[in-house]
């Protein structure tokens, strides 16, 4: 499966963004979709992670009640809507694919957003 993530700017403390991870390839909702990020200088780390079907989800504790993990199997593709952006939430944003349910084990990579949120 081919990968691409698109929505990524510049936002002030505060503001929103929706990014979108678009699927090309095998069957979209036979894989758990995830995204992560990557800051300058760190590592990378998990944000988000939803299930085949999008009926489970789970967040790191950094983002959790302020991102929502989303997906629409019809347009194969996995949504990040990002609320009360703060400067630490300033990143390269990456969606992954995976067919290990309940792991980080993800197979498949985009090639990421930026995401820079101003104080």
């Amino acid at each position: 499966v081919q990968l691409q993530a698109s929505g990524g700017g510049l936002v002030q403390t505060g503001g929103s963004l929706r990014l979108a991870c678009a699927a090309s390839g095998r069957t979209f909702s036979g894989y758990v979709m995830g995204w992560f990020r990557q800051a300058p200088g760190k590592d990378r780390e998990f944000v988000a992670t939803i299930s085949y079907s999008g009926v489970s989800t789970t967040y790191a504790a950094s983002v959790k009640d302020r991102f929502i993990i989303s997906r629409d199997n019809a347009k194969k593709t996995v949504y990040l809507q990002m609320n009360s952006l703060k400067p630490e939430d300033t990143a390269v944003y990456y969606c992954a694919a995976g067919t290990s349910p309940g792991t980080l084990i993800f197979d498949y990579w985009g090639q990421g957003t930026q995401v820079t949120v101003s104080s």
